[in-house]
């Protein structure tokens, strides 16, 4: 007997993909900051979904499509080779696989440009330029991605910097004087590379009286520097000398006391003969000494009887208080020749 063989009934099994999500767009080099020139990839990627999936790149607000792709994969890539300034926008992507599509946020692409060489303009109240004025350093960068830093120099010495957060360029402000003149020069640098701007000359004018007011300082200052330490030493050196030769009964520049003649009493009709008196003067100059020299000559009446002074004697003779005059010499010592000098 055959068996017998009985069919179930037919049933339909339909399988149906798994719709898109969590759709995201990704940036190489992260962050969206992309030198010109330089390869930038937009990775679009979802979080699941089945079966062939549609990604598609847009730019912009408008959402200018720029890709399609239909791939059986997760996540795709579009690439721009070489961006350019133009490059700089937002960008999103959407994934479809057949249930619609699915958008990824917003991402922002920066294309930095680095600077150019920077243009140095010196701007002051007139020219030309003297002690005292203010100019303006001004520097500027035709091209570059802000934020610039920009640093100012004066023979290669930095005088200061400026950023200029939102592109353009920047100033910075000198107070002139005479050690001012000379080349000037900027640099501009975005991160990307610095680049400097060429040397611009600046010559500033001194006013006739303050050029004679430097020159009078600097000859002054000049022949302190040389005769100073000379004057010095020769000071010193002459003091000491003096100090050593100085006698230690009288001090130096004290007035000679005069020695008076001795007293006495003229019992002769003979005339007394003058009387020399020698003292020194104590003043030393070099190797030369001096003394004083103190002469009297006086001529008294015949002896009388009774004693009397001398004083009495001149008094009798000089009714009105006229007395001979007295000489006096004045010797002026030198080793080794002897100088005479006779003042009456």
């Amino acid at each position: 007997m055959a068996a017998r063989v009985t069919r179930s009934p037919r049933v339909q099994i339909q399988v149906q993909r798994v719709p898109v999500c969590n759709v995201s767009l990704e940036t190489q080099p992260p962050g969206g900051q992309v030198q010109k020139g330089e390869r930038l990839a937009l990775i679009c990627m979802v979080a699941r979904g089945t079966g062939d999936i549609t990604f598609l790149w847009y730019k912009g607000a408008l959402g200018l499509n720029l890709e399609t792709k239909t791939q059986r994969s997760l996540a795709a890539k579009f690439e721009i080779p070489a961006v350019r300034d133009s490059d700089t926008d937002k960008y999103y992507c959407a994934a479809d696989n057949g249930y619609g599509p699915s958008l990824s946020e917003l991402v922002s692409v920066t294309v930095r440009i680095p600077v150019s060489r920077p243009v140095l303009t010196i701007r002051g109240p007139g020219a030309p330029a003297e002690v005292g004025d203010v100019v303006e350093l001004r520097c500027e960068a035709q091209r570059g991605s802000p934020p610039i830093l920009y640093r100012f120099y004066h023979k290669n010495v930095t005088l200061g910097r400026s950023s200029a957060h939102a592109g353009g360029g920047a100033s910075f402000n000198l107070s002139l004087t005479a050690e001012h003149s000379g080349n000037y020069s900027c640099e501009a640098d975005n991160g990307l590379g610095a680049q400097r701007s060429k040397a611009v000359p600046l010559n500033v004018t001194v006013p006739t009286e303050d050029r004679k007011e430097l020159l009078a300082s600097g000859i002054l200052e000049g022949m302190l520097g040389v005769l100073g330490p000379v004057i010095l030493a020769l000071f010193c050196c002459g003091l000491r000398k003096r100090l050593g030769r100085r006698p230690s009964g009288n001090p130096r520049g004290s007035p000679p006391s005069p020695v008076p003649p001795a007293s006495s009493y003229v019992n002769s009709p003979a005339p007394l003969q003058g009387q020399s008196v020698y003292e020194n003067a104590n003043v030393v100059r070099g190797d030369e000494v001096y003394s004083l020299v103190y002469h009297t000559q006086q001529e008294w009446p015949p002896a009388v009887p009774p004693p009397r002074t001398r004083v009495e004697d001149q008094v009798s003779q000089n009714p009105h208080g006229i007395f001979p005059p007295a000489r006096l010499s004045f010797f002026c010592r030198r080793a080794p020749q002897t100088l005479k000098l006779m003042a009456t």
